[in-house]
């Protein structure tokens, strides 16, 4: 009969959890300070794919995972527009999706940011130029802010979320 303490002893079967990265909970912080800023403590966050290869959702995806964890920095994902501060445009803008990027833009309440994520909603990508898209995100909407990458890591969208929010509090000041 196996005895429950000498469980306790043995070895353990799995690593010890890593240790949280100093670097992401140092820019969650400075992103945690900003947000509330500038939104009073919390941010919603509405993703929009206008035609892309989900590489950037995945990235986005991660955001919410055990290791970067955002909503302890104040951060939500929403699933209405309406309930949305910023907008998170992926992809290309295709033709089939011009009219649903503007209505949903035009759904989120005011003040409203727009951030092209990924080097196709930056400026087309690959697909630049060709007959099924417009373009980047900018096409169509007023994007407020690009994050490059293809597609960008997650440390570089929260990078990119923090650039907003210290420009939207400067814009609040002037």
């Amino acid at each position: 009969m196996v005895n429950a303490f000498s469980c306790l002893l043995k070895n353990k079967l799995t690593e010890e959890n890593p240790a949280m990265d100093e670097n992401i909970a140092r820019l969650g912080e400075g992103l945690k300070r900003e947000v509330d800023a500038v939104f009073g403590g919390s941010m919603a966050i509405r993703e929009l794919d206008t035609g892309s290869d989900n590489a950037t959702e995945i990235e986005i995806n991660s955001l919410n995972n055990a290791y970067y964890d955002v909503e302890r920095f104040g951060i939500t994902f929403v699933a209405s527009p309406r309930h949305a501060d910023v907008l998170m445009v992926t992809g290309a803008v295709t033709h089939n999706m011009e009219i649903a990027a503007r209505k949903t833009y035009e759904a989120m309440p005011s003040p409203k940011f727009v951030i092209a994520i990924g080097d196709d909603a930056c400026d087309g990508g690959i697909f630049a130029g060709t007959y099924a898209v417009l373009g980047g995100a900018d096409k169509i909407l007023p994007v407020d802010m690009k994050i490059p990458g293809n597609p960008p890591t997650p440390t570089q969208i929260m990078e990119g979320l923090l650039a907003l929010m210290r420009k939207a509090r400067e814009g609040k000041k002037n």
